[in-house]
Order: structure tokens, then C-alpha cells, then sequence
């Protein structure tokens, strides 16, 4: 072959390689929130802003112990890109089956975590507080929450922004670990008349694999709010280190494999974390 052929050729290798798109695996299900919707509303907002495949595995657990199989096996996460954990499992506590999500985080796979993510897997010790880089206990009413970008110069939050969300439930902070960095902080007026001013997203720089969190999302009308997209996918692109043009634009492939998991047995389905009035 030809030197000029053969430059020309790898030019085009190259070149597809990189505008190959990132794959991220979505984790959905558990306790108190839409994950049927919630799901469709994530994979979408995020294909449509960002050169990323979905795939996306939801249990129709509605309990506090919804179960993914997969998190069985040491590997689960091989051939992701990025996780996007958004489960709601309080109750689920068992080991090894813990390690192994974090231990996926731990050998380099970037993270985001969404909402009841931060009130999952609580085995009475910070393995996963100390993953997502806070550890949060609960939340009051649901109330409008102003999201305030200005506290951290970051690029996740570059060009973002201050708003005010609907109704939506703004979660304590009762630890934030010394490997966090909080980047959004949200205040919302309280029964007694003041005002709670939490962190709401941050990073968090678990053995070296980068993190991306927040409390936000709730309600299905936040979940499909352009604003909050825009964050959510800001945060996996930071999270994989391609926030760049080159990814910061839709996906264009067919969508990724979508999974429906099957509840493994009746559990509590009462929000067991929202504060007592």
C-alpha cells in the first residue's frame, strides 16, 4: 500500500474511534419514584445531548430491596464507560454484593449517582457514603429548592444557570467527606419559616475514579426539565474526562439494550427516609 493510502486510511481509523460514542449503563429501581418513566426521561435526555449509548436496566421492585443480579458478579460493569446508578435501596445491605458495586468504582469505572442513590445501600458502614463522597440521612417536605451554581468554579457547572425547581425534596447533608467537592447548593423555606441551605451536587474522587452526584430528581416534570438534563449530562461527560464538543452532541445510533427485572418479593413501599413534620 501506498505511504499516502496507508496515512489516509489510519486518519479515518482514528477519526471514527473518536467520534465513537461513550457507553454508560443505567441502574433504575426500588422505592417511592417512577422508574418506569424516570428511566425513558434519563436515556433520552442524555442520548439527545451527548455522543452516549444507554443501556438501561430497571427493576419493578417498588420495595427498599429492589435486586440486580448482575451487581452478583465481580464484573458486572465490564465494557461500560460510565454507571449511572439511580436506585432507591435503603434496605439492601448484603455483602459481598455491595462491595462489588463499589469495587466496579473503585478498578476505574467513572460514576454518576442520582437522588435515592445517596439513601441506598446502607450496610452500617460508609462503603457506599464513602463512594458518593456524602453521606445524607433523609428529607423534609417538598418544597421548591433554588439551585444556586456559584458556590465552585467547576466545569460541570460552566454556562449553567441559577434556577428554582418545582416541588422537590432537598436532602441533609450529614457528612461530606475530605474527597468531595461540592458544586451546587441548593436553600428551600422550611415549615418553621427558614431556610436549609444543602449541597445538592458534587464531585467526589473515590481511589481515583471520578464521581459525579446530586440530590436532585424527584418528580418526573425535574427529571425532563432541560436544566436538569443539562447537569446530569455535564456530570457524566466530567465523570469520563470528555466534557468536549467532540461528545457534546447527540447521539445518533440505536438505542441500547433496555431490560425490565422482575421484583423479587413484597418489601416496604412508604418513604422510610422523609423527615417527621
Amino acid at each position: 500500500m501506498r505511504p499516502t493510502l496507508a496515512l489516509l486510511f489510519l486518519g479515518v481509523s482514528l477519526s471514527n474511534a473518536a467520534d465513537a460514542p461513550l457507553r454508560a449503563l443505567l441502574v433504575c429501581g426500588g422505592c417511592c419514584h417512577d422508574y418506569a418513566k424516570q428511566s425513558v426521561l434519563l436515556r433520552d435526555g442524555i442520548q439527545a445531548r451527548a455522543n452516549i449509548q444507554v443501556d438501561v436496566v430497571v427493576s419493578s421492585d417498588g420495595s427498599t430491596k429492589p435486586y440486580f443480579p448482575m451487581y452478583e458478579n465481580k464484573d458486572w460493569a465490564k465494557g461500560y464507560d460510565v454507571v449511572i446508578h439511580d436506585e432507591c435501596a435503603a434496605d439492601i445491605k448484603e455483602m459481598p454484593y455491595v462491595q462489588n458495586i463499589v469495587d466496579a468504582h473503585k478498578n476505574g469505572v467513572p460514576a454518576v449517582n442520582v437522588h435515592c442513590a445517596m439513601h441506598s445501600y446502607r450496610t452500617g458502614t460508609d462503603v457506599w457514603f464513602s463512594f458518593i463522597g456524602l453521606q445524607s440521612s433523609g428529607h423534609g417536605w417538598k418544597k421548591p429548592i433554588d439551585i444556586d451554581f456559584s458556590a465552585a468554579e467547576h466545569p460541570i457547572t460552566k454556562g449553567l444557570a441559577n434556577w428554582t425547581t418545582i416541588d422537590e425534596e432537598l436532602y441533609n447533608n450529614l457528612k461530606v467527606f475530605d474527597t468531595a467537592k461540592p458544586i451546587v447548593m441548593g436553600s428551600q423555606l422550611q415549615q418553621k419559616g427558614n431556610k436549609d441551605t444543602n449541597v445538592v451536587a458534587w464531585t467526589n474522587d473515590y481511589h481515583g475514579t471520578r464521581t459525579f452526584s446530586t440530590t436532585l430528581g424527584h418528580q418526573n416534570e425535574t427529571v425532563s426539565d432541560d436544566r436538569y438534563l443539562n447537569l446530569i449530562v455535564r456530570g457524566v461527560l466530567w465523570s469520563c474526562d470528555k466534557l468536549n464538543p467532540t461528545y457534546l452532541k447527540a447521539y445518533s445510533g440505536p438505542n441500547g439494550k433496555f431490560e425490565t427485572l422482575p421484583a423479587k418479593g413484597a418489601g416496604a413501599a412508604a418513604d422510610p427516609l422523609k423527615k417527621k413534620p
